[in-house]
This record gives structure tokens, C-alpha cells and sequence, in this order.
């Protein structure tokens, strides 16, 4: 019997406020048979450090974050922190 784990990025999708989502399965298999798939998802921000991701998740950032896309999402968020600050 041998068990194998892999990990693999599955799906990669930008959305339209820039945000790049990433879906990673874990395989696991029996003698070259699937017996388990999971999924673990995660976000990443316009501008976000992507030093330590796939080359091809850094590939995909580095196209759909133009600095037109950061500006507006930093500016996004600017306003966003100003509201919670005058609420305060």
C-alpha cells in the first residue's frame, strides 16, 4: 500500500476589484488511486507582497495589478479607514 499527498494550485481567478483568489487541493492517493481531494482557499490584495508564492500566482499578480489597480484599491481602503475613524 502507498499513500501519496500532493498539493497543487487548481484555480487561480482575479476579480474585479483586483483581489487573485487562489484554490489549492491536497490529493491524496492509493496506489495511483484518489481517495481524498480537499481544498483550501485563500485572497490576496492588489499591492500584497507575492515574494513567497508560486511563480505563476506572482505571474498572474503582476499582470492584473496594474498601478492604476493599486491606486484604486489603496485609495479604496484609505477611504474605508477615514469612515471608521470619523465613527469613532
Amino acid at each position: 500500500m502507498s499513500l501519496n499527498k500532493t498539493t497543487e494550485i487548481d484555480q487561480i481567478e482575479v476579480v474585479g476589484t483586483g483581489h487573485v483568489q487562489i484554490r489549492e487541493a491536497t490529493v491524496i492517493t492509493e496506489n495511483g488511486q484518489q481517495i481524498s481531494r480537499t481544498f483550501h482557499r485563500y485572497v490576496l490584495s492588489p499591492g500584497q507582497d507575492v515574494s513567497d508564492q508560486p511563480q505563476k500566482v506572482q505571474d498572474i499578480c503582476n499582470v492584473a495589478w496594474t498601478p492604476e489597480v493599486i491606486q484604486e484599491y489603496q485609495s479604496k481602503m484609505a477611504e474605508a479607514q477615514d469612515m471608521l475613524n470619523n465613527e469613532l
